[in-house]
């Protein structure tokens, strides 16, 4: 089989290049995937250059966490998923050598997520760290349901900074899903676009409209939860979250923090990896997302705010170097035919 590989970090064109591989034996409780489509993320790209989230593992490894595709064969003790079943995969190449970016791929049962028959690859590739990091980041507040659900945020306020990226997309489908209003904040005419493609109840372009004015004018408490790409937009979030409302931050970077400002609000402060959130909490998370998916309610594609972008597996190492250069939309690999 081909899998793409890198044999040490550094840049995709240097380093990314197609081998063949054995076949990978099933062991008991794991699942034999053919991957139709691989999908990129940033975390995959930091990875790849060296920089990536420490989980022990050093090169050679195929890379990409998320993708899609089809049983292909199950180990001893799987009984509830059969050749030929449609699924999605997750952190496939966290703390393992061996990620989407191969024609077949052997995970766990419980990394294995069964898709219905009519879900579209592209929407099971999608899923994965978005979703899974705009669930937990929706989940955080004290107050708030520990697994999204329809109406399970009726009533609330979500800021979602960044809307036409990947968790952002993520964020506000979801946390319309559960019965939000959403506002977000984007950088252009055509990202307010794919924004409001998403289903955000109001964009505000923040090259050109005065955030914190805009957010006090659309709620008269502010939001309760701020979905956060953006660590130096912590002080606008401190000035506009209601009292006792959640900040959630799933990007790197140095965080500065207003401390009275958040004292005089009783605001918390949460940081998110999908990576190494509970087991639990994944849980919620995946069974969650998968809900949503089969409701109608995540979907991708130009239409609902989140294109897809496209690369055959031997061209893997541009596909790195458009989520390098922030490309809009979704970047995924096609492995094998559907």
């Amino acid at each position: 089989m081909r899998a793409a590989v890198f044999l040490q970090p550094g840049p995709a064109a240097s380093v990314l290049t197609i081998v063949d591989h054995d076949l990978p034996h099933v062991g008991v409780g794991e699942v034999r995937v053919r991957v139709v489509l691989s999908a990129v993320n940033p975390t995959d790209t930091g990875t790849r250059a060296g920089r990536g989230v420490p989980d022990g593992i050093s090169p050679p490894r195929v890379p990409n966490q998320d993708g899609a595709g089809v049983v292909d064969a199950l180990g001893d003790g799987v009984v509830d998923l059969e050749p030929g079943d449609r699924v999605w995969v997750w952190d496939a190449g966290y703390g393992r050598e061996n990620g989407t970016a191969q024609e077949y791929l052997v995970l766990p049962r419980h990394q294995v997520v069964r898709m219905n028959d009519d879900v579209p690859f592209e929407i099971g590739a999608a899923l994965g760290i978005p979703a899974l990091t705009a669930h937990r980041c929706l989940t955080l507040a004290s107050d708030g349901p520990e697994k999204l659900a329809p109406d399970a945020l009726a009533g609330k306020t979500v800021l979602v900074a960044g809307g036409a990226g990947a968790v952002g997309n993520a964020a506000i489908q979801l946390a319309k899903w559960a019965g939000a209003t959403v506002l977000t904040t984007v950088s252009s005419k055509e990202k307010a676009e794919l924004a409001i493609a998403a289903g955000a109840d109001v964009v505000i372009n923040y090259r050109e409209e005065d955030v914190k004015a805009r957010i006090r004018e659309l709620s008269e408490t502010g939001p309760h939860i701020v979905v956060e790409v953006n660590t130096d937009n912590l002080d606008l979030d401190l000035d506009v979250i209601a009292p006792g409302g959640n900040i959630a931050i799933y990007v790197a970077g140095k965080v500065t923090v207003p401390s009275f400002k958040a004292m005089l609000k009783n605001v918390s402060l949460d940081f998110v990896l999908t990576y190494t959130t509970s087991p639990q909490e994944k849980e919620n998370a995946v069974a969650a997302v998968s809900e949503a998916v089969a409701d109608g309610a995540f979907t991708v594609g130009e239409g609902a705010g989140l294109p897809i972008i496209r690369f055959p597996l031997e061209k893997i190492a541009e596909a790195h170097e458009a989520v390098e250069n922030h490309v809009v939309g979704k970047v995924v690999i096609e492995v094998t035919e559907p």
